[in-house]
């Protein structure tokens, strides 16, 4: 891993996501790219819509001083620290950055489900997630020193799926986390006989040219069975599979995958097909 980027806004989210991108920096010695986009608020704008060139630079001045403020943190020394600012705040640049400076990972923070309000969908983290080509890592509890154990990888076991896969074995290999494979099996049309469910992982595994055992895991919907086996192995990272701009994978088809981010207590990582 040789370059991280993490977007902040100077909430408390994004600072619990800016300890865990220093804390995999320092571990993999790779740069951190920490994002700012600044935006001028419409309180600031008076009726005609219009503010001075002067009260724009002062306005960017501050911003700018409270990024390096934000950043004279204890935990962020010894690690090189790149401070990039975007003066919009436009969430697909996320991954023009990523892409710019060949990240290896993007580390955001997120409130998950907060009562009935699911903040993750629709969510800046969720639009990143979205027009991200490199895996995404959603954080919401604080995290110290982030070193995944278990990490499960659920999936529908679809050819597409590949890719994602071998992204997320990858990952594990690098963090020296043990990869835990499922196949969720629900009631309704999708159920699979044990038989059938094996044909089509062992179809899958070949395609992949991965040789791992795969768990079949009966629940009554996909979400309450990735939750639930990620708590039996007691996971420390789940992964899933997006397809980007087209949303989540099918597998996640009706928001499951939003789901799954919302109520995980254990960072989720995303991966593109």
């Amino acid at each position: 891993m040789k370059s991280i980027i993490v977007p902040v806004d100077f909430s408390n989210q994004s600072e619990k996501a800016l300890k865990v991108a220093a804390s995999l920096a320092k571990q993999h010695k790779a740069d951190l790219l920490v994002l700012h986009m600044l935006e001028l608020s419409p309180a600031i704008m008076g009726e005609s819509g219009y503010i001075s060139q002067e009260q724009v630079v002062h306005l960017i001045k501050l911003g700018e001083q409270r990024f390096t403020d934000f950043l004279d943190k204890p935990y962020l020394k010894d690690i090189k620290v790149v401070p990039v600012i975007k003066h919009y705040k436009v969430f697909s640049e996320v991954a023009e950055v990523a892409a710019k400076h060949n990240a290896d990972l993007i580390v955001m923070g997120s409130h998950g489900a907060d009562g009935l309000q699911e903040i993750f969908i629709g969510s800046n983290t969720e639009r990143v997630v979205r027009t991200s080509d490199v895996p995404v890592l959603v954080i919401k509890g604080d995290i110290e020193d982030f070193k995944p154990t278990n990490f499960v990888f659920a999936s529908d076991f679809e050819e597409e799926s590949v890719p994602a896969l071998k992204k997320a074995k990858a990952m594990a290999d690098l963090l020296k986390s043990k990869l835990h494979l499922v196949y969720i099996n629900t009631p309704g049309d999708e159920f699979l006989s044990n038989n059938d469910a094996n044909e089509k992982i062992s179809k899958f595994l070949k395609a992949a040219n991965v040789g791992m055992e795969v768990k079949i895991y009966n629940d009554y919907t996909v979400e309450k069975g990735v939750l639930n086996y990620s708590e039996r192995v007691s996971a420390d990272l789940i992964g899933i599979p997006t397809h980007g701009r087209r949303g989540l994978s099918h597998f996640f088809m009706g928001s499951i995958g939003e789901d799954i981010a919302n109520h995980s207590e254990a960072p989720v990582i995303t991966f593109k097909i």
